[in-house]
């Protein structure tokens, strides 16, 4: 048996996750990300093509709800947020194929919760939510996800201003879609942008109907709608686009339950929706070139809602 005399040394990894995590080498496939929201600071991770509960990834810099992700296929992103005492606009990163904890990556443009996010491979959007005065605004940011720093103008949501929306991305269009504005009304709109380019959103159409708080995911071409609140009740619509055309979503199947303030995921032929108001801890997944009912996956850590959610597959790539 094989002998060393030297001094066996404890990688930052391993001392940070411990030795009943301790990872088998760095992570591949196609990777979804749960992180933040109700439950804590917690990352968690789940492999798409296949189905199981999810595992540590590591944690958030700090406990944020209301957060949102979006991720090229190296890099995940955090930002915004509201920690339970104050509304934020950290943004944070993780390097997909590596445990660990979040890093600063830089700032929003303002302090920000309830926001939506959309990415190709090297521009992360992040578009509307509600400012520090918890007032709905339509302000669109941009990072380039390969690079640190501070976000910058993007432009504006066209409907006016929307907390609690949505958004997803094919390679070359983000959209966003749903959520209130400052009246309290809630919205069914959609609308787009050109991710490469800067500018106010466009209009695209509308969802079957008036929602906030709901989830989204995407192919390269199609773009999904999930869950959500309509201002009376709880809804498991899961509604979907064609992202290259424009007009309204068409109906594609049901969520298990009613459910609002989840988060989607995606590979470029499987959608995830996980967690949600409750909280819950249901993970379910959907093919997005088909239609139909979620089939359950397994499950998260922990029951959260209002988290954000990011992969390393998804259409935008």
């Amino acid at each position: 048996m094989p002998s060393y005399s030297g001094v066996w040394t404890l990688t930052a990894q391993y001392q940070a996750k411990g030795a009943g995590n301790w990872p088998l080498g760095p992570l591949t496939g196609e990777i979804g990300i749960f992180g933040g929201g109700s439950g804590g600071n917690t990352i968690q991770y789940v492999t798409i093509s296949t189905t199981g509960n999810a595992t540590d990834f590591g944690d958030l810099l700090q406990t944020a709800q209301y957060i949102s992700a979006c991720a090229s296929s190296t890099r995940g992103l955090f930002a915004g947020g509201y920690t339970g005492s104050s509304v934020i606009n950290t943004i944070q990163y993780i390097t997909i194929s590596t445990v660990g904890n979040s890093v600063s990556f830089g700032e929003l443009t303002q302090n920000r919760y309830n926001l939506a996010a959309c990415s190709s491979s090297t521009r992360g959007v992040f578009g509307a939510g509600a400012d520090s005065s918890f007032t709905p605004i339509n302000t669109i940011d941009y990072v380039t996800i390969a690079t640190t720093g501070n976000a910058t103008d993007f432009g504006d949501i066209v409907s006016g201003t929307s907390a609690g929306l949505a958004g997803c991305a094919s390679t070359t269009r983000g959209l966003f879609a749903g959520g209130n504005n400052t009246a309290g009304t809630f919205l069914n709109v959609i609308e787009y942008i050109t991710i490469a380019s800067t500018g106010n959103a466009t209009d695209f159409g509308d969802l079957t109907q008036v929602r906030n708080a709901l989830a989204s995911c995407s192919s390269s071409t199609r773009g999904l709608f999930a869950g959500g609140y309509t201002g009376s009740v709880l809804t498991n619509i899961i509604d979907y686009v064609t992202i290259a055309s424009t007009g309204n979503a068409t109906d594609f199947g049901d969520l298990s339950s009613d459910r609002s303030a989840l988060s989607g995921c995606s590979s470029t032929t499987r959608g995830l929706f996980g967690g949600g108001a409750g909280p819950t801890n249901i993970i379910e997944y959907v093919t997005i070139t088909s239609t139909g009912n979620t089939t359950d996956f397994g499950d998260l850590l922990i029951a959260t809602a209002i988290l954000g959610a990011c992969s390393n597959a998804h259409g935008g790539l």
